[in-house]
């Protein structure tokens, strides 16, 4: 039997399939976990609902509880509100860029600074990159290209 605050540790650590440096709760993904005696449920948000790691997403926390001692796990969807990236954490945020990916931004202001050498000028080329959660775009200053996770509010 696990309490709630280790269950939420648990499902914590559960990694994204499509952006393996961020957890599911640095994605901002995690909304809820409840523990009722030897149950848990695990309350998830998709970032767009036609996401394809959900399926994913759902095996990986079930798996996670099981590596614990706990079978009796129910993942449920929460669709409402909509996930924004304003609920991605500011620890995952600086994953992302080290990782090489820009972060969504904080306003839509703000310039998207390139994650090699920091520079706020860049070009887009394409609205979909890897996944269709970034945008494929080219630095100004250095020339690299990268990704950047887009602003959903």
């Amino acid at each position: 039997m696990v309490t709630g605050p280790q269950a939420w540790e648990v499902a914590a650590t559960v990694v994204d399939p499509e952006i393996p440096v961020l957890t599911i709760a640095d994605l901002g993904i995690l909304r809820e976990v409840h523990v009722e005696g030897d149950a848990v449920e695990v309350v998830i948000t998709p970032t767009y609902s036609g996401c394809p790691a959900m399926d994913q997403i759902r095996q990986d926390i079930e798996a996670a509880f099981q590596a614990v001692g706990v079978n009796l796990v129910t993942v449920s969807t929460k669709l409402s509100p909509a996930w924004t990236t304003d609920w991605m954490s500011t620890e995952g945020k600086a994953k992302l860029n080290d990782f090489g990916i820009a972060p969504p931004r904080t306003r839509s202001d703000e310039p998207i600074l390139c994650p090699q050498c920091s520079a706020g000028g860049s070009r887009l080329v394409s609205e979909f990159a890897s996944t269709a959660c970034k945008a494929l775009r080219v630095c100004e200053s250095c020339g690299e290209p990268f990704d950047h996770f887009k602003e959903l509010r």
